[in-house]
């Protein structure tokens, strides 16, 4: 049974090869690519890699290769027909039946092509006569190099009625051929059809293949409606699945690990000539849950580019919302907010690209939109209004289809609950209103200069020396998880330092383990193998809030440098607070003489270790 073309591209894009093949190989990420050991042949070194964002796995041991239908072929048994079938059904894809009619509407589909392509080389030409001009003008105003226009393919749709579908005949296309591909319209009436672009800028938009699909055509008219206008849905195109520039940004994203998710054309164009190549835009809507799985195809966490203003920020909760049901470990978004006024085209062209870079750097995870949604000018002054923000945190949460994200976002925002609103709150109110706090303020305004304020720590009882010791332990395993690259550089010092809950020293040996078999192994990757390892538990204990709420730079996404730091620092308290013998010489000779001197030693070496910073920032208090 022949399937047709579109039909295997849907369906090849619509499956998750790394799920696929990880139901029954053990993979692990590195770079770009995924590892394991060969399911073909007995193996002790991973020669099995897997690439999803150009859909294939090979074997090198034994010479396999293909993609997800080929996969199901040979691990199944399965024929070719069968292997497509399960695939389909998996994805909801309806497997079409072959037949003439069939198979005469996928020759139908494949002549649409070459009419687009047509079209789109026409347009091109006309941007470079004479009536293109005004168009080349606006193009030059928005800095764009002609390197850019012809990379694109930009072009222009005269003002002049019927001239495309003219030139489209001149090359043997009927109208109804040019109206199925969204070129023209065909009036009811029986009136002439006519072109469906007139005076407008045109941005050809294709599919993740490159072939041409449709049009974007921004008015040249200063009171034009509307601004923008999108080829009508056709067999080709459907704007709520597509993106633009989608076919140039895949291997970007490849290389770089990275995509930039804009609002329009312009912002495209730009970001990709300051060196953004991984850049795509929906097609003048919001971004769509079928739009947002086509961005986890090309990276675990695309960045969300926003405006400053209002309206920008009311795109991102939307995307927010519409992203939480299909989260995954390792799989989310981040979003980058702009400075008002701004979107990626007026920086790049006002500040430069290190302006940029630097707004992208600062994204904030979903996480945090999540909460601003929840909580922003919320009226929580009652224990009603508080317990109705914590029901709709969960029922937010609750909407996360992934067990273990779910569990995660939970605890993540029940726990900003409790520090904002409960009794972290109350315990921040009680330390401001300590008589040291206040004098504290007043010598920050004394000589007559205004110091500024560091922001408020919790009030935190001293913990137990037992007690210190596991917090150093999990905020330790915790900046393991969120900067892989510390231990792996340092692997001799964090395998030797001793770890004295059992379930962490097995952790610490779960990381050490997997940094062996992929050195280059990143946060996420690292966080979801532990998470489905028998150090489950123990990395979600280490991965708790209130781990970071004294050891924030061990959160993923803090900067490596201050990550660094408090790695080394942690190591050291570490090491500095293994069992003490002479404490231990204490204790016996205090059981054979209660003498005072005997006695004083030994507070005085309980309260040396005893005596930490809680944020974990020094060795102890200083006299």
């Amino acid at each position: 049974m022949a399937f047709p073309p579109h039909f295997l591209d849907e369906l090849r894009a619509r499956v998750s090869l790394v799920d696929l093949i990880g139901r029954r190989v053990k993979l692990q990420k590195r770079g770009r690519e995924w590892v394991g050991l060969s399911p073909f042949q007995s193996e002790k070194t991973p020669s099995f890699t897997v690439v999803p964002d150009k859909g294939f796995f090979h074997c090198f041991s034994s010479g396999e290769h293909g993609d997800a239908i080929g996969w199901v072929m040979r691990i199944e048994g399965l024929s070719f027909p069968e292997a497509v079938e399960r695939l389909a059904g998996e994805v909801g894809l309806e497997v079409p039946k072959s037949s003439p009619a069939e198979r005469a509407e996928e020759e139908r589909r494949a002549g649409l092509y070459e009419v687009l392509e047509a079209a789109c080389a026409w347009y091109e030409t006309q941007l470079e006569r004479n009536w293109g001009r005004e168009a080349r003008a606006y193009l030059e105003r928005r800095g764009l190099s002609g390197h850019a226009v012809k990379s694109f393919r930009l072009g222009y749709a005269p003002n002049e009625r019927g001239a495309l579908l003219k030139h489209l005949k001149a090359k043997g296309v009927t109208p109804e051929q040019a109206a199925a591909a969204g070129l023209v319209k065909i009036p009811e009436e029986g009136d002439e059809p006519r072109d469906y672009f007139f005076d407008r800028l045109i941005f050809p938009i294709a599919d993740r293949r490159g072939r041409i699909i449709g049009f974007g055509g921004r008015t040249l008219a200063p009171d034009g409606k509307p601004k923008y206008l999108n080829t009508p849905e056709t067999g080709l195109f459907r704007k709520g699945r597509q993106l633009y520039n989608l076919d140039r940004a895949r291997k970007a994203a490849h290389d770089s690990g990275e995509v930039v998710v804009a609002e329009g054309y312009m912002d495209v164009i730009a970001l990709s000539e300051a060196g953004f190549a991984a850049a795509v835009a929906p097609l003048g809507t919001a971004v769509t849950e079928e739009q947002i799985a086509e961005l986890w195809r090309l990276a675990p966490e695309p960045i969300v580019c926003l405006d400053g203003d209002e309206a920008g920020q009311r795109a991102g909760m939307r995307v927010a919302e519409r992203a939480l049901p299909g989260l995954a470990p390792g799989r989310s978004l981040r979003f980058a907010v702009l400075p008002a006024g701004e979107d990626p085209d007026s920086l790049l062209r006002g500040q430069g690209a290190r302006a940029l870079r630097q707004v992208l750097q600062a994204a904030k995870p979903l996480s945090e939109l999540v909460w601003l949604r929840a909580t922003a000018g919320r009226d929580v002054s009652t224990p009603e209004r508080r317990a109705g923000l914590r029901q709709t945190l969960l029922e937010v949460t609750g909407r996360i289809a992934d067990e273990s994200v779910r569990r995660a976002y939970r605890e993540d925002l029940l726990a900003r609950f409790e520090e904002t609103y409960g009794r972290g709150a109350r315990r921040r109110q009680a330390w401001e209103a300590r008589p040291a706090f206040a004098a504290a303020g007043h010598r920050r305004h004394r000589g007559g200069r205004h110091q500024p304020e560091r922001p408020a720590v919790p009030l935190l009882a001293r913990p137990a020396p037992g007690q210190l010791r596991r917090r150093l332990e999990q905020a330790l395993l915790a900046c393991a998880i969120g900067h892989p690259e510390l231990p792996a550089e340092d692997c001799e010092t964090f395998a030797a330092l001793p770890l004295t809950t059992p379930a962490f020293d097995r952790l610490r040996r779960a990381i050490a383990d997997a940094l062996a078999l992929a050195p280059d192994l990143d946060s996420d990757t690292l966080r979801r193998h532990l998470l489905a390892s028998d150090s489950a538990d123990a990395a979600d204990g280490v991965l708790a809030d209130a781990v970071f709420l004294h050891a924030p730079f061990a959160r993923r996404g803090a900067p490596l440098a201050e990550a660094r730091e408090g790695w080394h620092r942690l190591c050291a308290r570490l090491q500095a607070a293994q069992p003490d013998p002479e404490a231990a010489e204490a204790v016996r000779l205090l059981a054979q003489d209660m003498g005072e001197d005997t006695l004083e030693r030994l507070r005085a070496r309980q309260r040396l270790v005893g005596e930490a910073d809680p944020r974990f920032g020094g060795a102890g208090r200083k006299s």
